[in-house]
């Protein structure tokens, strides 16, 4: 993306809200843009259980790489388009919310390594992280700007049906977790009718923690620990009003595999 104006940026961060819309067409190619800071210069996907099948991983984790910018350190490291990223920095890459995070977290001119599936068989890369101030810093002229009024503009969220309980969610941290008397979690936005989170009574606002003794801190951990429990009875740890209650949910045998984030296709690349 070398050129973008104002109106890109505001369409860009108010997207989300036709998310659902969008997600009927393409629910897994999320991607993500990163304008400043620690960076890579790669464009990736979440990698989801049909992908996973395609691309002969043992696990249904990961990050696909759908493009490589020329001169990056991901181009120097030697990433490739179709290359999944497994491992960052030692770490378990399980999604693009945390690849992001790892990337962003990562201090400019480290050297971290990375394991990635290609081919249908293990490679180990080295990346030296760069650092890259964002395109408006770049190519905008100093000027002397008028005192404007600036609205609000909407904080992008990603919201992830969970259809095996039959939940829309999303991960909480920060200030708001401390809001809910919690380290992390997944907060309940909304319960489908007739689902088994609805017949287990479960509320919006409702924190999930936990699945049986597995700590869950994203809505895609929680999707893959009902997996297991398909025509089962599962115990959920939740966080209502300020309190921790036992919530034991079955989950239905012909339950849709997996969930789904709402949401558009995002790119995560550098301009």
């Amino acid at each position: 993306m070398k050129k973008f104006s104002l109106a890109l940026v505001c369409i860009v961060l108010s997207g989300f809200s036709v998310g659902q819309a969008l997600a009927q067409q393409t629910m897994q190619d999320l991607q993500f843009m990163i304008q400043g800071g620690s960076y890579l210069g790669v464009g990736v996907r979440e990698v989801d259980a049909a992908r996973a099948q395609a691309l002969k991983l043992k696990e249904e984790r990961g990050v696909e790489v759908t493009s490589v910018e020329p001169g990056s350190p991901a181009e120097m490291a030697g990433l490739k388009v179709g290359d999944v990223v497994i491992e960052f920095a030692g770490e378990n890459v399980q999604g693009i919310d945390q690849f992001v995070r790892l990337v962003r977290e990562m201090p400019a001119g480290r050297k971290v390594k990375l394991a990635v599936w290609r081919g249908g068989s293990t490679a180990n890369l080295t990346a030296t992280v760069g650092t890259r101030k964002s395109a408006i810093a770049q190519k905008m002229p100093k000027i002397e700007l008028p005192q404007v009024w600036i609205p609000d503009i909407p904080h992008p969220t990603t919201t992830w049906r969970t259809a095996s309980l039959g939940v829309e969610a999303e991960a909480l941290e920060g200030q708001l977790a401390q809001y809910f008397g919690v380290t992390n979690g997944v907060l309940v936005r909304s319960i489908i009718e007739g689902s088994s989170a609805e017949k287990a009574n479960l509320k919006a606002g409702d924190v999930i923690t936990k699945v049986a003794n597995a700590e869950v801190n994203t809505p895609r951990e929680l999707s893959r620990q009902l997996k297991d429990y398909e025509g089962k009875t599962a115990q959920l740890t939740v966080v209502r009003e300020h309190k921790e209650v036992l919530v034991n949910v079955t989950i239905a045998a012909e339950a849709g595999r997996g969930g789904g984030r709402m949401g558009g296709r995002v790119e995560f690349i550098s301009e």
